[in-house]
């Protein structure tokens, strides 16, 4: 289903034809001009035939993906806030497993990368699949930013930053493969935020070291009632400040980093502390398709969160809508009562604890630009319509040959609330390794009410922080 279904045209024949084209032309070649902004009429599905965010709220035909009525409102009996997130639906069975010997009657439902993981593992790769819950909700504040956002939010010259927008995401009716990718870049997380955890990337045979990470980020843009005024003043997406815990060889190396609304204006800030040289130091590479934090190589800083930094190396077009099997609420997975050797397993994680439901999701493509360099040339993202969460991306190399996939498996936290990763699975089908982020199952939980400030997200404080 193409977004362009939501919108109504009273123009003539001949004014439609010229429009189409240069909609086409602008989509295609991501022009300097700003996105026209939606019209008052279409803002008005929001939170009618659409859900708040964009997404169509009724059922599909054949009702396997059932109605929004509003997502997760309260936590189930027995949470409390700073818990590891009980499963609100303990009772639900499996409905059936796909294998590598049935796979073939699924393809419709799945990607060419999540093919291709059964075609790699077929002893042991496999996907239980849930009844569609769709869980996901955010707090009313952003649901009314989002509609007013609709109305005003534009693209900055190039796509490369957001301007007239605040709170939640820019575009819930998008029109182009970069307003959609900005919606995940932007989705609403919360405030600030605190987290442990860490990262473990097996090898072959499945034997790892834990990465061990403390984690703070600081979101201004999601600050109930700032004002695109006052962000277009700072030009500050978010800050973030990440510390590694474990193991003792790396133990104390920090990062810092500065995201900017407007990349034209100022590209992302981002500072390391090496304690070998007990330094700070401008970290100008730390973008694009630099190696990711102790990845082993097996993911790159712009893979981070699925998707993050400057969009300008591709060109984004958006595809439409499908119907895919993708994971979704993914509590057992997230368990204080699993370890992480329960989890990590050669080849890829343990299929047994992870759940798989049927959702519509956005289809982005991004195509690497001529005469500009990364190491993927092409990138398909597939984004679940009710949160704006990229759960999967098909990832190809300078051969158009598939060389990646990744995976997010999200889960509603009550607390806030929002939709999120609870982990992120990175596989490289080359070296047939992967790489799992976000373990947090044996850590103190996310905390949403961190008291984080500006003076914390500072080179000076990034070496006090180094050093302790």
């Amino acid at each position: 289903m193409n977004n362009q279904n939501f919108k109504t045209h009273t123009l003539n024949k001949r004014t439609l034809k010229k429009s189409a084209i240069i909609l086409a032309l602008t989509v295609a070649f991501t022009s300097g001009s700003a996105i026209a902004k939606i019209s008052a009429e279409d803002a008005e599905k929001l939170g009618n035939e659409l859900t708040p965010m964009g997404a169509v709220k009724a059922a599909n035909k054949d009702g396997s993906i059932p109605e929004w009525t509003g997502g997760i409102t309260k936590a189930p009996e027995g949470y409390k806030v700073g818990d590891h997130h009980l499963d609100p639906y303990p009772n639900d069975k499996v409905k059936f497993t796909i294998t590598a010997s049935n796979v073939a009657d699924y393809k419709d439902l799945l990607t060419p990368g999540q093919v291709k993981l059964f075609e790699t593992y077929p002893e042991t790769y496999k996907m239980n699949i849930y009844q569609t819950r769709r869980s996901a909700s955010f707090p009313d504040h952003v649901y009314k930013a989002v509609k007013i956002n609709s109305t005003r939010a534009e693209l900055v010259e190039g796509g490369n930053g957001i301007k007239n927008t605040a709170v939640g995401i820019p575009f819930p009716i998008p029109e182009n493969g970069l307003e959609a990718i900005w919606n995940h870049i932007v989705r609403y997380r919360g405030e600030s935020l605190a987290r442990e955890g860490g990262q473990a990337a097996p090898t072959a045979s499945g034997d790892y070291t834990f990465i061990g990470f403390e984690e703070t980020l600081l979101l201004p843009y999601n600050v109930q009632g700032v004002t695109p005024a006052k962000l277009e003043e700072t030009n500050i997406l978010f800050k973030f400040k990440q510390k590694v815990t474990e193991p003792a060889r790396l133990a104390g190396t920090a990062l810092l980093v500065h995201e900017t609304m407007d990349q034209i204006k100022t590209p992302r800030q981002a500072w390391t502390y090496n304690t070998g040289q007990r330094r700070v130091r401008r970290a100008p590479n730390v973008a694009y398709d630099a190696p990711g934090s102790a990845s082993d190589g097996l993911r790159l800083t712009d893979d981070f969160d699925m998707y993050n930094g400057a969009p300008n190396r591709y060109n984004w077009t958006l595809k439409g809508k499908q119907e895919l099997l993708i994971p979704y609420n993914d509590y057992r997975l997230h368990s204080d009562k699993v370890k992480y050797d329960d989890i990590i397993r050669p080849g890829h994680i343990n299929p047994d604890l992870v759940r798989y439901e049927k959702h519509r999701v956005w289809v982005v493509e991004a195509d690497l630009k001529e005469n500009t360099r990364h190491t993927y040339k092409k990138r398909v993202f597939y984004i679940d319509e009710d949160s704006w969460q990229v759960a999967v991306s098909d990832i190809y190399d300078n051969r158009d040959e598939l060389y990646r996939v990744a995976v997010a498996h999200g889960l509603n936290y009550y607390e806030v609330p929002t939709q999120w990763s609870t982990l992120e699975v990175y596989h490289d089908f080359q070296s047939r390794r992967y790489i799992a982020m976000g373990l947090d199952n044996e850590a103190k939980m996310y905390d949403f009410s961190s008291d984080a400030e500006d003076k914390d997200f500072t080179p000076a404080a990034l070496r006090r922080e180094g050093r302790r």
